[in-house]
């Protein structure tokens, strides 16, 4: 029996997330549990691109968070623009390490430890067109429950014993 698997069987942890980039992901999670949205990580976008975080709200809304952990990683990234055409509000999240003045002022922002988050300023709304919604909400459903049922067939147990 292997005790040991040097291939990584989670496909939300795709080895380009840094440590920095987890914690600030797991406070994000915890903060938006708590508002009581469902999140999923790492979703892929009809543009292409792939969300770092985006949820549902219990109102309906679909918000994208994008994980900055560093200035360099802000700096570099020039595809943030394109998330508004996926959510009703999008979001920058970091870390105390990473000055919060280098975010821009009209997209929100929230500040992650680890073990939780806080918003630090709303985002504004700008609603997605109701057939963008529609695609958007069969991707993070079929998305969901695909994720669950691997998950369920990564646990190796037999459910016919």
């Amino acid at each position: 029996m292997t005790i040991l698997s040097v291939t990584n069987n989670n496909p939300l942890i795709d080895g380009r997330q840094s440590d920095k980039a987890m914690l600030v992901r797991r406070g994000v999670q915890i903060l938006l549990h708590e508002m009581r949205h469902s999140v999923l990580p790492e979703l892929p976008l009809a543009s292409g691109r792939r969300a770092d975080l985006i949820s549902l709200s219990v109102k309906g809304e679909i918000w994208i968070v994008e994980i900055k952990s560093s200035i360099e990683d802000f700096r570099v990234d020039r595809k943030w623009p394109d998330y508004r055409l996926h959510c009703d509000r999008l979001f920058f999240a970091t870390h105390a390490e990473v000055p919060i003045d280098i975010f821009p002022d009209d997209c929100g922002l929230i500040l992650s430890d680890g073990y939780g988050a806080h918003m630090l300023r709303e985002a504004p709304e700008h609603k997605l067109p109701p057939a963008t919604r529609k695609s958007l909400m069969l991707d993070f459903s079929r998305t969901a429950a695909t994720r669950l049922m691997l998950a369920e067939w990564t646990t190796g147990r037999s459910f016919g014993e």
